[in-house]
């Protein structure tokens, strides 16, 4: 019973404001998915073999989504609610770059232009990014 009780209830009890140490978040991790995009956005415009296309689409499309993973992790896990009254823009930024990588955006687009629309969005990001980090 005792035994029991140690599993039920534990007394050992941790906690930590983010998944690892702040140190490994970093913008870098979207923008490298989205020059991807941005790549097979051009090598398909370029290329009229159909089964390229389709294997290219599938490919931009996955690193669409995970353009929108690693901005959402910067979103949830290391940008905090001083940050967004530093910088009440970033709701806003965040919405607009991963709507750049959803299904309005590259996810939905061949077109080079809304990778370089997503990658602009990811620029911002960075910078204010850089300017949290340099403040810490």
């Amino acid at each position: 019973m005792r035994m029991l009780s140690r599993i039920i209830h534990p007394q050992l009890e941790a906690t930590a404001h983010c998944d690892l140490p702040c140190g490994v978040y970093d913008p870098a991790q979207a923008r490298i998915e989205a020059e991807s995009v941005k790549a097979i956005q051009e090598k398909y415009q370029g290329n009229d073999d159909a089964d390229f296309r389709a294997r290219a689409i599938e490919i931009k499309e996955q690193r669409s989504d995970l353009v929108k993973h690693h901005l959402w992790v910067l979103w949830t896990d290391y940008f905090k609610p001083p940050h967004f009254e530093k910088y009440p823009e970033l709701h806003e930024l965040f919405n607009k770059a991963t709507k750049a990588a959803g299904a309005a955006g590259t996810k939905g687009s061949n077109d080079p232009k809304t990778g370089q629309e997503l990658l602009d969005h990811i620029a911002q990001i960075d910078k204010i990014f850089w300017e949290t980090k340099q403040a810490a």
